[in-house]
């Protein structure tokens, strides 16, 4: 998954529109509505302002008026084929005069995000962010490196500290989404009904 690192944009024309796209960092309803107001009153001249984004596992497209998936949609699937998290995408259009059709505006809104995109790796404005999701094993002291041994089996699991309380140990870990059940059977058996504690 990779994030944006700071706003970067992208303009073309097609058959008489003219285009602009821009990317911005952004992870919050309050961010993206603030970004999208700025972009509004600036180009308060457009005919459109279709947008797509993604965070935090969730996402959303607006056509502004297009045909109904002629826009947003064809814009957010680009930003879910990239993997991008924490970014608003806004494509700015100027209507020239010529109807593109529903394909025609399709291919437009999809060149606009790609080509930002292209904009963006050229420019070394996009960071690769790794999804952990965290857990802990909870173990009597005595038997403390049982859990290490059980991670151990698991070479994508990141070992992040081990604290001890009065006689138990615990051992905190970040494991790559997907994984959960495997770990938790595998501790099961190891531990004869042993838990994994995973935070929410």
């Amino acid at each position: 998954m990779f994030r944006l690192l700071a706003p970067c944009t992208y303009r073309f024309r097609e058959k008489a529109s003219v285009f602009l796209t821009e990317l911005h960092p952004a992870s919050t309803p309050e961010e993206r509505a603030a970004i999208l107001g700025r972009i509004r009153k600036r180009d308060f001249d457009a005919t459109h302002h279709c947008s797509a984004w993604r965070s935090g596992g969730e996402s959303g497209s607006d056509d502004d008026g297009e045909p109904s998936g002629t826009a947003g949609a064809p814009m957010l699937r680009v930003l879910e084929g990239g993997d991008l998290t924490d970014l608003l995408a806004v494509c700015i259009r100027w209507f020239g005069g010529t109807k593109l059709g529903t394909g025609g505006l399709v291919r437009a809104y999809t060149e606009g995000l790609q080509g930002a995109i292209r904009e963006a790796e050229a420019l070394g404005l996009l960071e690769e962010v790794r999804i952990l999701v965290h857990g802990s094993i909870e173990v009597p002291a005595e038997i403390a490196h049982l859990p290490y041994a059980l991670l151990g089996a698991f070479p994508e699991a990141e070992i992040l500290e081990q604290t001890f309380s009065g006689s138990s140990a615990t051992l905190h870990f970040a494991l790559p989404p997907g994984r959960e059940g495997a770990l938790e059977a595998a501790w099961r058996d190891r531990s004869r009904g042993g838990l994994v504690h995973w935070s929410t």
